[in-house]
């Protein structure tokens, strides 16, 4: 049988840990008792910097549940940063990973399918959505745009899917090569290759607290992730050279109609005042998308920690890789 960890990010989940933690525990006796998975397999919940009593929920039910362990970062660093730091901790010692938001709105009854699948050959089993319909109508064109664009300028991802996923030891310690500070699993999966497979499921509504991707998370995300305060700068440059560019686009239409349909226009002022304005709004924008990838290999040189582990339940602390 295969020994089996979920990895399950959280922040400021006090309000749904609980809830979580006896719907997979269920779920984990389940799967234990119908020789799915090994008796040592367990639950792996990352508090990633949370503000409320998140952890103490979690070494308190670490004291009296084998299935439960835990591990708690000393800020905020991420919800992909959290996710990598789960799975680093634990690497070599399974054999299949899964990893899981702690607010269940992904369907764990699947869980079995996957593991099913992975026992069929399949290294990584990703978890899609069936549809978007419990999405806003923004939210769920936006997301279709997203993915849709990232696969039109050669980015290998798979719609409707987000970290909910299955991982063999194989693929971790593939993922383990990966250095760069800023992390992007839903595309560095695809890249590993390896034999994969998809189980489909319906996304649940959520049963408590607030969600941790409001809009401007989500618009952050798809920009690859939030950027160190040092870039912020550039980040701006980049906003200012759109804005002037869409005012740019505005003011050659009011030019245009100006010289077609009326006689106020100067000679040669026309001429003149569009490419002042167009090409100001395509080189401050093109400076700021060259700032962005000049912050990030900013960040990439310094070479910072992408995560810090402040406290473990009882998983072993030596064996913690810091370097990741």
């Amino acid at each position: 049988m295969s020994k089996l960890i979920v990895i399950l990010p959280c922040f400021n989940e006090s309000s749904i840990i609980k809830y979580s933690i006896d719907k997979l525990s269920n779920l984990m006796v389940e799967m234990i008792n119908n020789n799915l998975i090994s008796e040592d397999s367990f639950l792996c919940f990352v508090d990633d910097g949370s503000r409320d009593d998140t952890w103490e929920i979690i070494k308190q039910f670490s004291k009296t549940d084998k299935l439960i362990k835990g591990i708690k970062l000393s800020n905020n660093f991420g919800h992909q940063n959290a996710l990598l730091a789960g799975l680093m901790s634990n690497i070599n010692k399974a054999d299949i990973f899964i990893t899981i938001d702690s607010d269940l709105q992904d369907d764990i009854e699947v869980i079995p399918d996957m593991i099913k699948s992975y026992k069929l050959g399949n290294e990584i089993v990703y978890g899609v959505r069936k549809s978007r319909n419990t999405d806003s109508f923004f939210k769920r064109k936006s997301a279709e745009f997203f993915y849709d664009l990232q696969n039109l300028i050669g980015i290998n991802i798979i719609k409707n899917h987000a970290d909910f996923r299955l991982i063999s030891n194989s693929i971790l310690l593939e993922l383990d090569k990966f250095r760069e500070i800023n992390l992007y699993l839903r595309a560095i999966f695809p890249l590993i290759g390896y034999r994969s497979d998809i189980v489909y499921y319906e996304r649940k509504a959520r049963l408590a607290g607030e969600t941790k991707y409001p809009l401007r998370k989500m618009l952050s995300f798809a920009w690859d992730g939030i950027t160190s305060f040092t870039v912020f700068p550039l980040r701006l440059i980049t906003i200012l050279g759109t804005i002037i560019f869409l005012l740019s686009i505005i003011m050659i239409i009011w030019v245009l109609y100006l010289k077609l349909f009326t006689a106020q226009t100067i000679p040669g002022w026309s001429s003149t005042t569009i490419p002042i304005y167009f090409l100001g709004g395509i080189q401050l924008l093109s400076l700021g998308i060259i700032g962005e990838y000049i912050g990030k290999i900013y960040k990439e040189v310094k070479s910072r920690p992408r995560y810090m582990i402040e406290e473990l339940t009882d998983i072993d602390k030596k064996t913690v890789d810091y370097d990741n």
